[in-house]
């Protein structure tokens, strides 16, 4: 029995084939296994391989709905240290923002979407990272408003949400535990909206089941694990893998745009 055969069930409706599915699984764990250790970065991996195999209007649905399972595990594992006092405003914000976003997403053609998605994942590797101090109920209203948009668009809004997490937490628990939190919020929002809009998740199911598995198994183990290594190097490859994805993108989206007819 050949791999394709083995994975079937995973591969049928998805226009996948084996080594991509096996590759998504395995990002899966590492993208959890990176977040759950460091707080973000492991989001915009998972999106910038799946970018590398799947359409955009196909690729932020499912982005979401993995980000939605694994940020609800680091919740599950971590939830006595989640900020709840931010959360109210957060969930307003994004309620508002899925409705504003579920309507400008779907007016946008497909080499926008894939160099829009490029330059935000150049962006939120390489940029300064935003200063943020005593955030109040409106910030995080502002920031579950306009990232629950960006996210409509761009898929993985952490690493902008981040330092004003980080400025509202004490200890790094409650950084990771929060920041997984509003980030469950936002992504549940997003699957939701595209839900309603139609989008099959049906068809995508055992593959989503199989990414969530993995996802789960590398917060686990980054809980207990991934501190340890040396973080200076570990960010350093990231960085460079997040942006060597990002120039495919951009050279899919450029190539799409001048190609003939």
């Amino acid at each position: 029995m050949n791999l394709d055969a083995l994975l079937a069930p995973l591969l049928a409706g998805t226009g996948l084939d084996a080594p991509v599915v096996l590759l998504l699984c395995g990002v899966s764990y590492m993208g959890s296994f990176i977040t759950a250790s460091m707080g973000i970065g492991g989001g915009a991996l998972v999106l910038a391989t799946m970018a590398l195999f799947l359409p955009p209007p196909v690729l932020i649905p499912l982005h979401g709905f993995v980000q939605l399972g694994s940020n609800m595990g680091r919740v599950a594992l971590m939830a006595r240290h989640v900020v709840l006092s931010i959360v109210p405003a957060f969930l307003l914000g994004t309620v508002i923002g899925a409705l504003i976003g579920g309507n400008l997403v779907i007016a946008l053609p497909l080499p926008v979407l894939q160099f829009a998605l490029a330059l935000f994942i150049l962006y939120s590797t390489w940029a300064p990272k935003i200063g943020a101090s005593n955030p109040g109920k409106k910030t995080f209203f502002s920031i579950g408003l306009i990232g629950t948009i960006g996210t409509m668009f761009f898929g993985a809004t952490g690493p902008l949400m981040a330092p004003f997490i980080a400025a509202a937490c004490g200890k790094r628990q409650n950084v990771v535990a929060t920041h997984a939190t509003l980030m469950a919020i936002q992504h549940g929002f997003k699957v939701i909206t595209f839900g309603v809009l139609g989008f099959a998740f049906v068809t995508y199911l055992p593959l989503l089941v199989a990414l969530l598995v993995f996802g789960f198994a590398g917060t686990w183990t980054g809980k207990h694990v991934l501190h340890r290594l040396p973080e200076k190097v570990f960010r350093t490859g990231l960085k460079i893998l997040l942006t060597l994805i990002s120039l495919r993108l951009l050279y899919g989206a450029t190539s799409a745009y001048f190609a003939p007819g």
